[in-house]
Parts: structure tokens; sequence; C-alpha cells
């Protein structure tokens, strides 16, 4: 009797590893996303009240809507309207375009600011986040016209489409929130690593360490 070549054995032992491993990732992203909607609805009854006090100086402010939707590159190249509270003026990019975002922004109504440092404009993304259109973490969604220029320099970024976007990730808890193409690169190396590393831990960390940077008031 021939006892199998180990070459073999090795060959049939990685490709079942590769098969669990598939496997694996396919029931986390399932789940994920059961959990997701779940947390998603909890958290946003919880800040209703939070969502109004915003919308009321939202009001106040300026004149215009109090949400503002916009066109995101969601899983798969899918395109969705993500949803914010509005922080800036009325047809702010009507003359410039789409520009990133800086940190004494011009086009940010003055008494909002602090909803932009803080990040309380993003609440509304939890609605996205019931609807499936994003995670509660995940890489952050680009929109389309910064992604065709990010693809010209970084053409590894198609890889953050084969999940879907969060309102919070890796990349914002270590690098905070990128204001240009030359400092997306490290947003993008986060991203990157989250893909091929994520798990239940790694979501719990994430969203522990960006409830911890928003109650330092360090989250920017």
């Amino acid at each position: 009797m021939t006892m199998p070549e180990p070459i073999t054995i090795i060959g049939v032992g990685a490709g079942l590893l590769g098969l669990m491993t598939q496997l694996a990732r396919r029931y986390f992203a399932l789940a994920k996303e059961v959990v997701d909607i779940v947390l998603g609805f909890i958290a946003l009854v919880l800040c209703l009240p939070v969502l109004a006090v915003c919308a009321l100086i939202i009001r106040l402010s300026s004149k215009g809507p109090v949400f503002f939707s916009q066109n995101r590159v969601g899983k798969g190249g899918k395109l969705f309207e993500m949803h914010k509270l509005r922080t800036m003026y009325v047809d702010a990019e009507s003359a410039s375009g789409a520009v990133w975002a800086s940190k004494h922004d011009p086009r940010i109504v003055a008494t909002c600011r602090w909803m932009r440092r803080s990040h309380l404009d993003e609440l509304p993304q939890l609605i996205n986040v019931i609807r499936g259109d994003m995670s509660l973490v995940g890489p952050r969604p680009e929109r389309p016209e910064i992604l065709a220029e990010l693809e010209k320099r970084y053409p590894q970024v198609r890889r953050r489409l084969s999940v879907r976007p969060g309102i919070t990730g890796l990349a914002q808890v270590r690098n905070g929130y990128d204001t240009s193409i030359d400092a997306f690169r490290y947003k993008l190396e986060a991203d990157l690593e989250y893909i091929e590393r994520s798990n239940w831990s790694t979501e719990i960390r994430i969203l522990a360490a960006t409830l911890g940077k928003f109650k330092d008031g360090s989250a920017h």
C-alpha cells in the first residue's frame, strides 16, 4: 500500500484551511450585519434627544434643511445616499465643486463647528446602518469624485469596496480623519489592515476607542 505524497496532504490541508477561512469570514459578515442593524436601531433611539438639540441649533443658525444627503460609494461600488446633519452653508460647493474638508473650513457654519469636531453630524448615518448601506465599523465611504481621484494614485483603493463602509473605523481611531489626498495613504493602510483582520475583538476595540475619543473631546 502506497502512502500519499506529503505534498498532496499539505495541498489538501491548505485547501481545507482556505475554505474554512472563507466560510468563517462569510458567517462573520452575515452576523455583523444583523448586529449592526440591532445596535444601530438602539443607538438611534438613544441619540434622538441629541439629534433634536443639534437640529434646533442648525435651524437657528442658517437657512436650509437640517439634514444633508450626499452620494457615496458603498460595498461593491454601489452608490447610496449617506445622511448627515447639515453643518455647511447651503450650496457651499457650488463654486468649488467636490473638495476635501479642512479643520478651519470656511464652508462650515460657525455655530455648527463643534458638531463637526465631535462628529455628531455623523449620527444620521445610523439610518444608513439600519438600511444596510453602512456598518458601524468599516472604511469610511468616499464620494464618487474623490474616489476617482484616489484611484489614480492608489489603485488598491478598490479593495476597500469589498466590505460595507462604516461610521467609524481603524483609520479614524488610529489617524483621525484625512484632509488631503496625500494623507489618505495612512487611512488606506489602516483600512486594508482592518479588512484582512476583522473579527469581533477588532470591532469591539474600534467602537470602544471611538467612544473614548468622543468622551475625551479628541474626535477630530
